[in-house]
């Protein structure tokens, strides 16, 4: 039976009460074997329950409680899934993972495939760990949305896309999900000469009769780094297989919102980048249920750049210079936008320079993957002025540390000069620029597309 190690106890909480402490082991809520999360959240929910606990000392006590049915024990345990995540089994023709250099970190070269993961923290996942009894726990529990790695509806090019005799047959799992009115979303990632052109028709004529349920499904472009000796020959996207992709998905839209009131199937950003054409106005995204995977993060910005400077009475602030450094898919954009706030603030001076990804390549071009190393090394011969602003996506999740591990800090005193990191909307973007004090900072977060 598994068992969990309990790290903390809330002060004032029903486990305080029952002197429950830290370093006590959770054996069973009802005599049930508690999994994870999901298992000790569901039962928990009820207004009795016997819960066995082991003491420091050997010692096992049986706790009866009556409380409230929302009410929290109050436990914190060793692991917040109280399991070991889920790791991928997978050997996918196009992941990122595989295409880093040696010598990072241990945790970059993870693969993650966990559904609870999906849940709690929006990861995309293949189904390819799910067993029919995993398929049950997810409708039973609810966890939803769920976020799901397509690729294509065609089972037998999956299986060569995913490189797992069983990545074709899981996709049946989309049709319990929809069943059970479970939501998902989906992301492709196109691949070019392999499940693009008519497999993208395809496995968009297949998804679409899971609408509504399934949300929304992104389309991305594979990521290609520099380090892909020995993997499978992928080649870059051009301008015109980018409006092709734009044509095919924009086809299916208009169709799908008259039957189902949401327009489904999503270009990321990077397509109208390459392709050069505009972004899709706001109303086609949806209320933008998939914006941190790069679709209609550029659309979103710019629209709240533009109602920030609305409502901005244009006035003279005292002089101020700043530079923006962001990755080159979004440099037309954030230049724009930089320029309108400084024309509406006399006395801004604001430069925006794109950053040459010489980590991973000249084919990655996003703010999410630039490094420290190249922030530093490509600012140093600029004037860069009060401040060099970066968005919130060059950081690791919920850190100051780049990919390579260099800090914000460490920029600071390399470039000798204050580093502010932009959050992801209009209103931080302008205060930025302005130096104005901003939530979460001092005086004087990602605009940019993710990876």
């Amino acid at each position: 039976m598994r068992e969990h190690t309990i790290i903390k106890v809330e002060p004032g909480s029903i486990a305080e009460e029952l002197e429950i402490e830290a370093g006590d082991v959770l054996i069973s809520v009802n005599d049930q074997e508690i999994k994870d999360v999901f298992d000790y959240q569901y039962a928990c929910e009820a207004e009795y329950l016997e819960v066995l606990i082991r003491k420091a000392n050997g010692e096992e006590w049986l706790l009866e409680v009556d409380k409230e049915e929302d009410e929290e024990l109050g436990l914190s345990f060793d692991e917040s899934l109280m399991d070991q995540c889920h790791s991928c089994r997978n050997k996918c023709i196009f992941c990122f993972i595989d295409q880093n250099p040696k010598g990072m970190r241990p945790t970059i070269y993870f693969k993650d495939d966990d559904t609870r993961l999906s849940f709690l923290q929006g990861n995309y996942v293949t189904l390819t760990n799910l067993k029919d009894a995993d398929v049950e726990r997810i409708i039973k529990y609810r966890m939803e949305p769920i976020n799901i790695s397509v690729q294509t509806m065609n089972p037998e090019l999956r299986v060569k896309m995913l490189k797992n005799p069983h990545s074709g047959e899981v996709l049946k799992y989309l049709r319990n999900f929809y069943e059970a009115g479970i939501q998902m979303n989906g992301q492709i990632v196109l691949c070019k000469g392999v499940n693009d052109g008519d497999e993208l028709r395809f496995t968009i004529e297949q998804l679409k009769q899971y609408a509504p349920v399934m949300q929304s499904v992104s389309v991305v472009p594979v990521g290609l780094s520099k380090y892909r000796d020995g993997l499978y020959p992928l080649e870059p996207f051009e301008k015109e297989d980018a409006e092709e992709v734009i044509d095919i998905i924009e086809s299916y839209q208009q169709e799908i919102y008259e039957k189902h009131g949401v327009h489904f199937i999503h270009a990321s950003d990077e397509w109208y980048i390459n392709a050069g054409r505009d972004f899709p106005e706001e109303e086609r995204y949806d209320g933008y249920l998939q914006i941190e995977n790069g679709v209609g993060m550029m659309r979103s910005l710019i629209t709240e750049v533009d109602d920030v400077l609305k409502v901005e009475e244009m006035q003279e602030v005292p002089k101020r210079k700043v530079t923006i450094a962001t990755g080159k898919s979004a440099y037309a954009a954030i230049k724009e936008m930089a320029e309108k706030t400084a024309a509406h603030f006399p006395g801004i001076d604001v430069q925006v320079l794109w950053i040459r990804n010489d980590f991973f390549g000249p084919r990655i071009t996003v703010a999410g993957l630039i490094t420290g190393q190249d922030l530093i090394a490509q600012m140093k011969p600029v004037e860069i002025g009060e401040e060099l602003l970066i968005p919130r996506c060059m950081l690791r999740f919920g850190t100051e540390t780049f990919l390579d591990d260099e800090t914000v800090s460490g920029v600071e005193e390399a470039l000798h000069t204050k580093v502010g990191i932009v959050e992801s909307d209009g209103r931080d973007f302008v205060d930025a620029i302005l130096g104005r004090e901003r939530k979460g900072q001092g005086t004087v977060n990602p605009y940019e597309l993710e990876e």
